[in-house]
């Protein structure tokens, strides 16, 4: 048997294949929209890729099960549990098996099982792996979005990402279900997640690749439940707030969405008088350097989403997938960020410039000041400045500036209204996402601002 592990940082999502040598065809386990590391890694091990397994309808990525379908007519292997609201669609022309609790299927010696594991999303299912050639018995289980490493997935996306209202607290219940179902398997069972640490899928999900069923049995919080209201209640609160692209994504894997293929090539835009343009005709322009370089100056209307590992996740948050998206970037990193783009369904990216060639030519730059916790309580106390706590509500409820009004970055785009119109001191936990808060405000009109290096975390060791 073939294990091959795969895992996209910005994304916290890890993917699998798995092959069976003898036969020489492997298939992948909840793949990424970008098939192109399986393809190497299939040609490396000269194994053919036949199918493509997806544990439930994702909602933070593209899963790439339809792209190895066209590219190698791999079978898509998907869940047929769950009401009508959860059965996937547009399938014509594309093989593919419905599966159901218990249904087995091989690859050569190998055997995957169906264990349908409601709770994350009501079609969920897991697949129990055993290895023919050595045992009888599974090796392992790839839970998809059900156990990870320290944590299960969170059951109220439903409700807080796609509007469907009630599934939070029946999906706990289904979730309670599956987990007591988990606790029967064999305490040497290998357990393979699809996300890690960093995934908005749980709460408090591990940075470790795997575990065993054992090891979460003992030291998972959610395992140590043996009532269903307890868990129920532990289990909903304190949920990080769903990005908003959660709900596009949860359509789009339903549904599916254009091939890579088929998407338009971009427009290298040289001039910065077009790239002016395109703001004023009200297009997303995203300028990708390092915050710093761009609060000193930038292109008025642009907004700052510096191309790191926290990429992906803010341009899910604060695109509008219905608007054509530009790009002010280092043309040598275009192919990851439209990797990363498109990881997410963000596919009208129609052009990008070069960032440090448009600020060269730029006549007039935007900017803002930065302060320390310091400077900032100094100002708090002389001015009448409001403090914009943009951290997630957890943090915030743990800990804030007095008088501090709490607008989560993600959401600002769309809670402009509630925004006091006077000086603002914007600050995060660190000073990474109030850098992205205060280009929004700048964008959208609020120029009379600063941002708060070092965030809440400096402030205590510094003024409280």
């Amino acid at each position: 048997m073939l294990l091959r592990y795969f895992y996209d940082e910005k994304l916290a999502h890890a993917s699998y294949m798995v092959g069976c040598q003898k036969k020489g065809e492997a298939v992948i386990v909840d793949p990424m929209r970008n098939i192109e590391l399986y393809i190497q890694a299939a040609e490396k091990e000269n194994m053919k890729i036949t199918g493509a397994l997806e544990t439930h309808i994702h909602a933070d990525f593209v899963a790439g099960s339809r792209e190895l379908a066209d590219r190698f007519g791999a079978t898509m292997y998907i869940s047929d549990e769950g009401d009508e609201n959860w059965k996937y669609e547009n399938l014509d022309g594309i093989n593919h098996v419905l599966l159901k609790d218990g249904d087995t299927f091989g690859l050569g010696k190998l055997t995957f099982e169906v264990m349908h594991t409601p709770g994350h999303t009501p079609e969920s299912i897991s697949f129990l792996l055993t290895d023919g050639a050595a045992a009888d018995k599974p090796i392992g289980i790839f839970t998809g979005d059900f156990v990870f490493a320290g944590d299960v997935g969170r059951p109220d996306l439903l409700e807080k990402a796609a509007g469907m209202t009630g599934t939070a607290e029946t999906g706990a219940k289904m979730m309670y279900q599956s987990i007591e179902r988990f606790k029967q398997l064999p305490d040497y069972m290998q357990v393979w997640p699809a996300h890690g640490a960093g995934s908005a899928c749980g709460k408090a999900l591990g940075a470790v690749p795997s575990t065993t069923v054992g090891y979460e049995k003992q030291f998972n919080w959610a395992m140590q439940f043996d009532n269903e209201i307890d868990f129920t209640q532990a289990l909903l609160d304190g949920q990080p707030e769903p990005p908003y692209y959660f709900a596009v994504m949860k359509a789009v894997n339903k549904s599916g969405m254009d091939l890579v293929k088929n998407l338009p090539e971009l427009k290298f835009i040289t001039s910065v008088r077009e790239v002016e343009k395109l703001i004023a005709e009200g297009h997303h322009v995203v300028d990708t350097r390092d915050s710093q370089s761009f609060s000193k100056g930038h292109i008025k209307g642009t907004i700052n989403v510096p191309f790191n590992n926290s990429f992906t996740n803010w341009m899910g948050w604060i695109t509008d997938y219905k608007k054509i998206l530009y790009l002010l970037a280092n043309p040598s990193r275009m192919e990851e960020m439209l990797i990363a783009l498109r990881s997410i369904g963000i596919d009208q990216v129609l052009g990008y410039a070069e960032a440090k060639a448009m600020i060269e030519q730029s006549e007039v730059l935007d900017s803002y000041e930065n302060v320390s916790p310091k400077e900032a309580k100094k100002m708090i106390d002389t001015e009448d400045i409001s403090v914009i706590d943009v951290r997630n509500l957890s943090e915030f409820n743990e800990g804030h500036i007095e008088g501090a009004k709490h607008i989560m970055v993600g959401t600002l785009k769309n809670r402009l209204d509630e925004v006091p119109n006077k000086k603002l001191i914007v600050q995060c936990q660190a000073g990474g996402r109030s850098a992205i808060a205060a280009s929004i405000l700048k964008a959208n009109g609020f120029h009379n601002l600063v941002n708060m290096t070092g965030g809440y975390g400096q402030w205590v060791k510094e003024v409280k």
